[in-house]
């Protein structure tokens, strides 16, 4: 059996590698993708004892929450599974604005209980951060949602450290999640330090580095997606990068695991960080993320990762 762990000050009880989902009917992040797969993915991860999945209204748009709603049914496995959705995203004519008012978060809540197919959200977030609404404003009206038995706990995303300073105010805020992994360290200067001090988890983003950190790519692997412009993938600091991820593969082979378990492995050492939600394109990445449970790092191997990507 799995150990559960707790998210923040809340209730909720997850497996410590949880599912992110933005490949499951995430139209407009990646193209072609297939739904049926999508919904594979996330029957793949229940089945499994994953019991965390993370979506958003964004992924789709719609779609995503759709998708995994559709199997949440079909399984009729609700109480079980902690889910997390995330709203802030509105669409105004072709543009897409961020609103924060506690107008549009109480109806981004009951749009997307719809389209989860569910009466409550485990974890609701603040997508991002608007320019105008007073942030413990925002995250009052989550309160009252969660008083309402609409959410049972109250996140935040990319908030900056004086954004979640003043969402917390009242000591409402449960969780953070925010970009966080080996090659883009800044969160441990103020983040992390604050959520391990007012008992909220920090969930990372990206934990990967967009496959940056999975060991798979050599210097002729070429993109065609987003990777083709991120700086992080490109000539002399891609070379210098892999010569980094490639310092892992000592430690893997020591332990008859991957590079990417080592580093999600890594993550869950970091104080506040509770639980990970690594994507998946495909069912077999699902199961192949749990393998990360098997894997105990010493304080020496902790601190050697730690070093090969420090600065």
């Amino acid at each position: 059996m799995v150990k559960k762990v707790r998210l923040g000050k809340s209730e909720l009880l997850v497996n410590p590698i949880g599912l992110g989902t933005n490949a499951v009917g995430g139209h407009n992040i990646y193209p072609n993708l297939d739904e049926e797969v999508g919904k594979n993915i996330v029957r793949t991860a229940l089945e499994n004892g994953m019991n965390f999945l993370d979506t958003a209204f964004i992924y789709g748009p719609e779609r995503s929450e759709e998708l995994i709603g559709e199997v949440l049914k079909e399984k009729g496995t609700r109480e079980d599974v902690v889910i997390a959705t995330k709203g802030a995203h509105k669409f105004v004519g072709k543009d897409i604005v961020v609103d924060n008012s506690p107008s549009f978060l109480k109806k981004s809540v009951d749009e997307g209980l719809k389209r989860l197919q569910t009466d409550y959200i485990d974890l609701f977030y603040i997508h991002f951060p608007d320019n105008d609404t007073p942030k413990a404003e925002a995250v009052g009206a989550l309160k009252e949602l969660k008083d309402a038995g609409k959410i049972k706990a109250i996140g935040v995303s990319n908030f900056s450290i004086e954004q979640l300073k003043e969402a917390n105010r009242d000591g409402y805020v449960d969780v953070l999640q925010s970009e966080y992994n080996l090659f883009k360290r800044q969160a441990e200067k103020d983040l992390l330090p604050y959520t391990a001090e007012n008992g909220i988890s920090f969930v990372p983003y990206f934990p990967l580095a967009a496959g940056l950190l999975a060991g798979k790519y050599t210097k002729d692997t070429t993109f065609n997606d987003g990777r083709a412009k991120n700086p992080m993938f490109q000539g002399e600091t891609f070379a210098k990068n892999l010569a980094k991820v490639d310092q892992l593969r000592d430690i893997a082979e020591a332990k008859g695991a991957e590079i990417p378990h080592i580093v999600l492995a890594w993550y869950l050492t970091v104080d506040s960080i509770d639980a990970i939600i690594p994507g998946a394109k495909k069912p077999e990445q699902v199961e192949n993320n749990l393998k990360t449970l098997d894997i105990s790092l010493s304080s020496g191997e902790i601190e050697k990762i730690s070093s090969i990507f420090k600065g």
